[in-house]
């Protein structure tokens, strides 16, 4: 029998968008808290029981709503975001009209509003049935409760977490809007036995400049140490202005959880613009390591499209070239500009291990004090406790410092000594550096081989050209970038059909598999948009040249060569890690080594 073409009535219709647009509980907060904002709200608080699967609750001191907009509000596509006739010019959080609707067809929702110089006003609707305006008793702005989620299509129930992941989920889209917006307060809480409930977390609205206040609200969601070691970005290219903070190479993740990207103040999960960050961390992180960044894309409302996703967890920029150069860019040149900076962290992890533990658990140590003798006191007492025949009694290898320009003002200080053939051991106002002299040398050395292989890579001509055979319009695309893969080294023309001859490949790579060469190319294309494999592959020869070239362990150092290197470290930008991410050299405080040892 033919099909019968028929039209859905309009519960079935919200039932079908509320699949689209709310898939979890906390992708309904994440559209309640979004409207919250978009009316104005100063402060923002959210309750949920069961991991939102019970009770969502969202209370705001925004506009309000009057008694006639609340049905207005529950009709599917009905907005004060935007009047409909420019798609491309959005301002707000959102504009579709589509998530009260649909949490009213799938959930038991109740909104309550009141217009400053009105009377409130509460609207019920439960499984998409509405009920009738009732009068209220609100002080100002907008309740929502919406309870029992799913409830109308309870095979989506079987498709939730635990209650604990749930709550975990609505905890992470609160702090990604708390960052976007500083100024604003933010509350949660779990309700789920009753009462005040028990807060899970607190934003006060920060004061201050731009970068101060989100400074401070990110000292708040991602914890003191990231603001510590995180550098501000501001850069500007074409109409798009990239800010916020990016966490030095030692400060990083084993997994992407310090990550956040906003557009025009819109938190997003883009592809595109998280391998631009991947990418501008690429020279100085290994594959396993993530970096740390909040990042805000902001630009014209007309060069982004943030109709393309229904979560609007994704967007289409015009030249997703612009963005992505921006901040593989920006990111570049700030952490170039940190020169041998190294993360706080590191220093702190340091003294951590050292720390030792006390003998008598319910003891506090004893806490000694004592004046620090003179130089001539130490070199005495030495003489006098040195064995006989004797005149010093230091085990290390130290080396005088002869130069009088080395001194301890340094960034990196004055070498006093080397020890296990690979450490030295640096002498600063404030304290001592132990540096890991290999893993330096490599850095310093590998950045020496990029700046030589600056401008056009040498290309090795094929004796044979290599026939490649593509489908077309993987061919096509690559035919595209032949010119940037020219400057890399890499020379590839048309032969017929789907099929490219390849000419030249880099001459450091040396024998080459070209076919597979060209297939990582497209693969990373088409996932990112741009090319990096080519370049990766050319550094990572670069690196391990390096690593061949450095001061290998087990070798003794002069003080000159030792100085020197240190001179060089701090000359050189990214020096403060390893071509892996590994931090070159640890700086202690001598405040902190005398805590060390109960001196106060």
């Amino acid at each position: 029998m033919r099909p019968i073409i028929r039209q859905l009535d309009e519960s079935a219709i919200n039932r079908i968008a509320a699949g689209e647009v709310v898939e979890r509980p906390a992708a309904a907060v994440k559209e309640l808290v979004e409207n919250a904002l978009d009316a104005g709200a100063r402060r923002v608080d959210v309750a949920y029981a069961q991991g939102g699967k019970a009770l969502i609750r969202v209370t705001d001191d925004g506009c309000g709503m009057t008694a006639e907009d609340l049905p207005l509000a529950l009709s599917r596509h009905a907005t004060s975001k935007i009047d409909g006739s420019d798609l491309l010019n959005i301002h707000t959080f959102g504009f579709r009209g589509e998530a009260l609707p649909s949490l009213g067809a799938v959930g038991r929702l109740t909104i309550t509003s009141r217009v400053q110089g009105a009377e409130a006003a509460v609207i019920s609707v439960s499984g998409g049935r509405m009920g009738e305006v009732r009068p209220a008793a609100l002080s100002r702005g907008t309740v929502v409760e919406l309870r029992d989620l799913f409830f109308a299509t309870p095979a989506r129930l079987k498709f939730l977490r635990s209650d604990r992941a749930e709550a975990m989920a609505i905890a992470d889209v609160i702090k990604r809007l708390a960052m976007a917006e500083p100024s604003v307060s933010f509350t949660l809480r779990d309700v789920s036995d009753g009462g005040e409930g028990r807060l899970i977390f607190r934003a006060d609205a920060e004061t201050g400049d731009m970068f101060q206040a989100l400074r401070g609200r990110l000292a708040r969601v991602i914890g003191g140490d990231f603001t510590e070691n995180a550098l501000p970005i501001d850069a500007e290219r074409d109409g798009l202005r990239l800010t916020g903070y990016a966490a030095l190479p030692t400060w990083s993740r084993g997994a992407a959880v310090a990550q956040f990207l906003f557009v025009n103040g819109r938190p997003l999960l883009d592809r595109m613009l998280f391998g631009a960050l991947r990418a501008a961390y690429m020279d100085v992180l290994s594959r396993d390591r993530h970096p740390g960044a909040v990042l805000f894309l902001d630009c014209d409302p007309q060069l982004v499209d943030v109709n393309v996703h229904p979560a609007k967890s994704e967007v289409r920029f015009r030249d997703p070239g612009l963005a992505r150069g921006l901040i593989v860019s920006a990111l570049r040149h700030a952490l170039a500009e940190a020169g041998h900076r190294a993360s706080s962290t590191v220093a702190g992890a340091t003294l951590g291990a050292m720390r030792a533990e006390p003998a008598n658990p319910g003891t506090a140590p004893h806490v000694y004090q004592m004046d620090r003798p003179s130089a001539p006191a130490v070199s005495r007492s030495f003489a006098f406790q040195a064995p006989s025949g004797f005149a010093e009694g230091p085990t290390g290898r130290v080396e005088p410092v002869s130069e009088p320009a080395q001194t301890t003002a340094q960034p990196l200080g004055a070498a006093r000594a080397q020890v296990h053939e690979n450490y030295i051991i640096a002498q600063t106002d404030q304290g001592i550096v132990i540096v890991d002299a290999h893993a330096a040398h490599e850095r310093l050395v590998y950045e020496r081989l990029k700046a030589q292989a600056q401008g056009r890579i040498a290309a090795q001509a094929l004796l044979i050209p290599e026939i490649v055979e593509l489908p077309q319009d993987e061919a096509a695309r690559l035919l595209e970038l032949a010119p940037d893969l020219a400057r890399l080294g890499l020379t590839v023309e048309p032969f017929g059909g789907g099929a490219v001859a390849v000419r030249e490949t880099p001459a450091i790579l040396g024998q080459v598999d070209a076919a597979a060469l060209l297939r990582d190319i497209l693969d990373e294309i088409a996932d990112q948009g741009t090319v990096t494999t080519l370049t990766a592959r050319i550094d990572a020869i670069l690196s391990r040249m390096a690593c061949h070239g450095s001061v290998r362990t087990g070798r003794q150092m002069r003080a000159d060569e030792m100085n020197a290197l240190l001179r060089e470290m701090e000359a050189t930008p990214l020096s403060g890690q390893c071509n892996h991410g590994r931090p070159t050299y640890v700086e202690l405080k001598l405040s902190d080594i005398e805590r060390l040892f109960g001196r106060t």
